[in-house]
């Protein structure tokens, strides 16, 4: 006989999308599996249960969900950040919303010094290590304030008001990081691309560090103008400290090189509100006496990031985007998809005849946001709109430079690219 249409029944059928479209339908811990159920009823009696039997394998909900094609109700998402993240990921979180594996509550309402969420953050902490190859003699603290806080952070745990640190500007938020450092420390801009309009980075021979200085900052890479560091300076006396945000965990680091990395989460690890900070822990202890105590690393490290509430649930989805990372394979295998993908766009975009152009020198091209304008910049705003008519959405450019800009961190697929392209090419043919 077969089963009658029920709320019930329809979460069974489809259990990854009956939850969302109807919040009212309980989301209960059956033991749902990756093959299908057989199932037997009798008259349904709306106050009881379904009667179910199954059978199937025991991979169970809580188990990564496989990979999806991309789904058809979603769009390709070319954001800056908060930007896309795996579908399989979002599905996982989904199935996991309610109830987290058998626990009776969501991480959403879990006690951030309970054993349930304890168990969350150390096992992120655990893969994360595991991706990045950190050593033993680095902290990794989950914070809150985004990257930008880390911009005084840094100075006030690291410098005396007096103490000299260099900074090399590559794009608007290494300047950024330079002006909030003027407020606890003495920041000497060893070189800046500004005049050049953020489309190059120096040699580093030509780069006059300060021979006292306690440290040298860059941005590993610029979310606004899509300037890369593909290797990295070595600091004559002091030490190597990166934001990394917008580049996080999208090819391998050497950590060892490094001081301090830290990133906001929202690029291409997570959503926004988690920022993650390695230091070496030498570094730690050492605060200026007006530090914040919400700024201190010594305060987060020996508190293991649970000083205050962290942000509970997005350090959950980080976890989540690890897991992936790990069993794509590595960060190794992860740079060469996103190697694959940039290499098709900037290839589409040298290849346009002049249509389309990228002014970033191409030695230092970011494998993950690529500026772009039209050679007639009054079709630009036709492109994103039109664009967007074929659910490829948050192509325009930063307000601060304007054209077009298209993130394609981790999460975004090669699908995603390829369609860009075709569309690139068939805007050009109707344009030209």
């Amino acid at each position: 006989m077969a089963m009658a249409t029920s709320p019930h029944s329809l979460l069974l059928q489809n259990p990854n999308t009956q939850f969302l479209k109807n919040p009212k339908i309980p989301f209960t811990t059956i033991p749902m599996t990756s093959t299908r159920l057989t199932t037997t009823t009798t008259t349904l009696n709306p106050n009881k249960a379904i009667s179910v039997k199954c059978s199937a394998t025991t991979t169970h909900i809580q188990d990564r969900p496989p990979a999806q094609p991309q789904s058809q109700d979603r769009v390709f998402n070319f954001a800056a950040g908060p930007a896309n993240l795996p579908e399989n990921v979002l599905l996982k979180a989904q199935s996991e919303l309610y109830n987290w594996r058998g626990s009776g509550m969501s991480v959403m309402e879990m006690s951030h010094r309970g054993k349930e969420f304890l168990s969350i953050i150390q096992k992120a902490e655990a893969d994360l290590r595991t991706l990045l190859n950190i050593p033993p003699e680095y902290s990794v603290l989950f914070l809150q304030g985004g990257a930008t806080t880390q911009f005084a952070a840094i100075p006030l745990n690291l410098c005396k008001p007096d103490d000299k640190v260099d900074y090399v500007v590559t794009g608007s938020w290494g300047d950024k990081a330079f002006k909030e450092a003027q407020k606890y420390s003495q920041p000497k801009v060893i070189w800046s691309g500004k005049s050049e309009k953020y489309t190059k980075i120096s040699a580093f021979e030509e780069l006059e560090q300060s021979p006292d200085a306690k440290y040298l900052h860059i941005c590993a890479n610029e979310t606004i103008h899509g300037v890369e560091f593909k290797t990295y300076p070595t600091p004559k006396n002091g030490l190597l400290i990166a934001d990394m945000s917008s580049n996080f965990c999208s090819k391998p680091v050497d950590v060892s090189k490094f001081g301090i990395i830290y990133a906001g989460a929202q690029k291409n690890v997570g959503p926004s509100g988690v920022t993650v900070v390695i230091i070496r822990k030498d570094l730690i202890g050492n605060a200026q006496e007006i530090t914040p105590v919400m700024l201190d690393f010594k305060i987060h490290d020996e508190n293991k990031s649970l000083y205050n509430t962290p942000p509970c649930y997005g350090i959950y989805m980080c976890g989540l985007v690890f897991e992936d990372l790990l069993e794509q394979g590595g960060l190794g295998e992860i740079e060469k998809k996103n190697k694959r993908k940039a290499d098709l766009l900037y290839n589409a975009i040298d290849e346009s005849k002049g249509f389309y152009r990228c002014p970033v020198e191409k030695s230092v091209r970011s494998l993950m946001n690529v500026p772009f304008t039209l050679e007639k910049s009054e079709l630009e705003a036709e492109f994103v709109k039109e664009a967007a008519k074929e659910k490829m959405v948050q192509l325009k450019g930063h307000r601060s430079v304007g054209g077009m800009r298209a993130s394609i961190y981790n999460a975004m697929p090669l699908a995603g690219v390829e369609k860009l392209v075709a569309f690139m090419k068939d805007f050009q043919a109707k344009h030209a």
